[in-house]
This record gives C-alpha cells, sequence and structure tokens, in this order.
C-alpha cells in the first residue's frame, strides 16, 4: 500500500508520546518494557508536548492586554502565542503590540519561553474564520493549538490542566474550557441583570456535557485545546485547504462535528476554567443569540448552507435537539397560560388552584441547584435564581432568540449574522425588539379573536385548552425533577 504524505504534515502512522512540560506525567507502561523487547527507542519517541496559541481578535482594544497578561501568567504558558488582528479599526493592534516578543516564566523550577507574534491581516471577508485558519497556518510545526478569543480570560491553572488531559488521552481531538462570564466592572442593573442570566445559561449547559462523560457538543472558541493531528485529519478527510469552514454560522459547532467524524472525541475539561467577555445590553445579547441558534439550525436541518451538510442525528446534536425542543415546550406552555388566563379572566371563570405553583417552585430549585453548582457563586447569581422574575424574564428573552432564528431559517433569510453580531456590539441596529413587537401583536389578535366569539365556543376552548396545558406543564415539572435529582457526580461550573 502506497503512503499518503501532504507537504508539512504528520503521517497518520507516526507514533509519538507526547509528555505535559508542567510535570505530573502518568507513567506510561510501554517505558516499562525491556529494552530488548522493544524495536524502537523509548528517548526518540517521547517529548514535551508544544502549544501555540491563536487569538483572532476583532475590535478588541478594551480587552486585549488583559486576555494576554492572562495567557503569559499561566502555570503552563505556551510556546508561542499568535494575535490575528482582522478587519479592525480601533487600536487593538497597538495595544497587542505592547506584548510582542519573548517573555519568560520560571514556575517551579521550570522555566517556560514564550514568544508573543501579532499579526493584522487587515480586511479579511472570512472575519474569524480567517483568522483561525490563519493563526492555524502559522502553528502548524506545533503539537496543539489553543484558540481563545479576544475577550476572553483564562484562569491561571487553565492551560496546565488541559494539557496534562490532552497528553494522557491520544483519543481526544479537542477539549474545552469550563466557561463564565466576568462578574466585576458591571454598571447597571441591565447590565448586571443580562450576565446573571447569562452565568445560570452556560452553567446549565456545562453541566449537562459534564454529566454526559464529558462529552462536548460544541469546542467553544472563546476556550478550547486541539490537537493538530486531529485537525489535520479533519482536513484530509472532509477536502478542506484550513480546519475551519466559512460556509457555517458556528464555525466551532461544525469543526466540533468534524473532529467526531474524524474518530476523536470531543470533551469539556472538569477543572480548566476560563472567563468569556459578557454581552451587557438587550442588542448585543441578541445578534449573539441569534447568531449561535441560526448556526445550530444549519447543523440540524440536512443541506442548508453551501456543502455543509446537515446532520440531525449525529452523536454531538443530540444535546442540540433537546434544547431546541424543550425551547418549543417552554414557548407553547407560557403563551398558552398568559392566553387561557387571560380568556378566563375575561368571562369570569378563572379559579386559582395552588397546582399552578408547583411547576415555577421546581424551576426555582432547579436554578438555585445550578447556582451552587457554581464554583464562584456570589450573591447577585443566588437572588436571580430564587427571585423567580429575573430568571423567568431572561427565559423570555431566550425565547426571542429562538424564535428569530427559526423565522430567519423558514423564511431562507441571507442574512449577515456575522455582521448582525458586529454592528449589535456596537450599539446598532433595533432587531431586538422584534420578538416583543410579533407577541404583542400575536396577543392582540387572539385577544381580539377570542371577544368575536360565542359564550359556548368560549367555553369550549376553555375546557379543552386547560387540560392540554396540565398535561404539557405536568411533562416540563417531570423533566425538570429528573434534573433537580441528578447525581452531579462532584462537578462545579
Amino acid at each position: 500500500m502506497t503512503e499518503i504524505a501532504v507537504q508539512g504534515m504528520r503521517r497518520s502512522t507516526d507514533r509519538v508520546t507526547l509528555l505535559a512540560r508542567s510535570g505530573g506525567d502518568v507513567p506510561d507502561v510501554s517505558t516499562l518494557v525491556p529494552e530488548q523487547f522493544s524495536a524502537w527507542s523509548h528517548s526518540g519517541s517521547r517529548r514535551h508536548a508544544t502549544i501555540a496559541c491563536v487569538i483572532p481578535a476583532y475590535n478588541e482594544e478594551a480587552t486585549i492586554g488583559a486576555v494576554l497578561t492572562s495567557i503569559l501568567g499561566q502555570t503552563r504558558p505556551p510556546d508561542s502565542v499568535h494575535v490575528v488582528i482582522n478587519n479592525t479599526d480601533d487600536d487593538t493592534a497597538e495595544v497587542a503590540g505592547r506584548f510582542v516578543g519573548q517573555h519568560e516564566r520560571v514556575v517551579k523550577g521550570e522555566t517556560y519561553t514564550t514568544v508573543v507574534h501579532v499579526h493584522d491581516i487587515g480586511v479579511n471577508p472570512d472575519r474569524k474564520v480567517g483568522a483561525l485558519n490563519y493563526g492555524y497556518y502559522v502553528s502548524r510545526g506545533h503539537d496543539y493549538i489553543l484558540g481563545v478569543d479576544g475577550d476572553t480570560t483564562l484562569d491561571r491553572f487553565c492551560l496546565e490542566w488541559l494539557e496534562k488531559e490532552m497528553v494522557t488521552d491520544p483519543r481526544i481531538g479537542g477539549l474545552s474550557a469550563i466557561y463564565s462570564f466576568e462578574k466585576s466592572g458591571l454598571k447597571g442593573a441591565m447590565a448586571k441583570f443580562l450576565v446573571a442570566g447569562q452565568r445560570a445559561q452556560f452553567a446549565g449547559f456545562n453541566m449537562d456535557n459534564l454529566v454526559r462523560g464529558r462529552n462536548m457538543a460544541v469546542l467553544g472558541g472563546q476556550c478550547s485545546l486541539f490537537s493538530v493531528r486531529a485537525l489535520e485529519q479533519v482536513m484530509y478527510l472532509n477536502h478542506q485547504a484550513a480546519p475551519w469552514v466559512r460556509d457555517s454560522e458556528v464555525e466551532d459547532s461544525k469543526l466540533s462535528l468534524q473532529i467526531k467524524d474524524a474518530g476523536y472525541s470531543t470533551k469539556i475539561s472538569a477543572r480548566a476554567r476560563a472567563n468569556v467577555g459578557p454581552m451587557t445590553t438587550l442588542r448585543a445579547l441578541h445578534g449573539q443569540q441569534v447568531k449561535w441558534n441560526f448556526g445550530g439550525i444549519d447543523l440540524l436541518w440536512p443541506g442548508q448552507r453551501g456543502d455543509t451538510k446537515g446532520q440531525p442525528l449525529h452523536p454531538n446534536l443530540r444535546l442540540r435537539w433537546y434544547e431546541n425542543v424543550s425551547m418549543v415546550f417552554n414557548i407553547v406552555s407560557r403563551m398558552a397560560f398568559l392566553l387561557l388566563l387571560a380568556a378566563a379572566l375575561s368571562i369570569d371563570a378563572f379559579v386559582f388552584n395552588p397546582v399552578w405553583l408547583i411547576p415555577p417552585a421546581v424551576a426555582t430549585l432547579l436554578n438555585l441547584r445550578i447556582v451552587a453548582s457554581m464554583h464562584d457563586k456570589s450573591a447577585s447569581d443566588i437572588f436571580y435564581a430564587l427571585l423567580v422574575v429575573p430568571a423567568e424574564l431572561y427565559m423570555w428573552i431566550r425565547m426571542g432568540h429562538f424564535l428569530s432564528a427559526w423565522t430567519q431559517f423558514f423564511a431562507r433569510s441571507d442574512k449577515d449574522n456575522w455582521a448582525a453580531q458586529a454592528a449589535a456590539e456596537r450599539g446598532r441596529g433595533s432587531q431586538y425588539v422584534m420578538p416583543l413587537v410579533c407577541a404583542a401583536a400575536t396577543f392582540a389578535v387572539l385577544i381580539f379573536a377570542w371577544t368575536q366569539q360565542s359564550t359556548q365556543i368560549q367555553s369550549a376552548i376553555l375546557s379543552i385548552g386547560w387540560p392540554v396545558l396540565y398535561l404539557l406543564t405536568v411533562l416540563q415539572t417531570l423533566f425538570m425533577l429528573k434534573k433537580l435529582v441528578r447525581r452531579q457526580r462532584g462537578f462545579t461550573v
């Protein structure tokens, strides 16, 4: 059989055991085999892993300094850092330029040398995807690539724990850190409310992945460590010139599926942590969440965008299906309850039943358990879950994002969600108010239609609607109870 070798890439038959530079190596049974029984040299097949960090930066002058400081302050710093600036019209290059050059750090007697490079690639039509692929090309000589967003700061042990887990299990193609959001420096009640909601949302998502064998559906671009061998395998199997593809709204989700298809696992670390830059306005949050939701639909639905095939039955998408179905139940139950309540009150047919207090009570307990699982929980997180109203308001906001994304999908819109998110973060655009306008219009139309019906028809609608809502609410409550009592096996998010 002829062996295929691609210039600059490793052969799939290469077998080099990588070691973590931070120490604490896991014993390898192969080292115990006597030399006369081994056909290869132990010294030539074992070496320390090398790591390159790639930071795609778009208008990150306010955060890039803190990001680079956190990376250089790691207990296991990367060997090289590449800040890839693209489409930027602020002072990101000037701020990052202060870090250019060689940096040395001594940790527990071990001297680490990190070289920081800044690449300003100017106008780049592929945006973040183009910056990531540029970073891949300048990092190909390394064993691992750490992708970090330009607004994400790392816990000082983050890279050390990511590296140790990767080198001890070569089956892992990509490993994600546990994400949370920075709470300090927030101004205004709206910003604090939105960040509390995002923290709870990510905490629940992270815990769902941790208790499912730590299988990570999405290796988020915020902070993930990738095996270069896995990336090269993805490129070879999918006939790609670079790991990340531009015909997907969620480049990280697409690459995660491809790594899984290439025979590698995608995991979330149990200990490595990073703080992501939060969205502090409704406008910015809407732009981000709609892009994420729409990109996820691309992966769920067969044959939607370019040559990105939909893979509805892919194992990495099971959690996405669960999230979408759960959101449909949330929308239907809440809309139905408000409409039936208004209808019953309009004809003096409403009778309060304490049973309706059970679902919000269970939801509050579930939110409190999620907060209890946070390693850096604060009073604001506890009040967010305990007061009920903030969590309920944030759920309505998420429902708006969900409906906006699916509406855009069914309308077959060619809207550039990358540009829309960038504009929203700059304070432009008013799409975030559309879900509220549509909800108000829907309620107005239905209420008007209700007033045109006879008393007999109104009674019939209520006699059918309430039992259906009872059944739906019971199912939702059972699912919440299941999550409430499940074992979390000591994980914290």
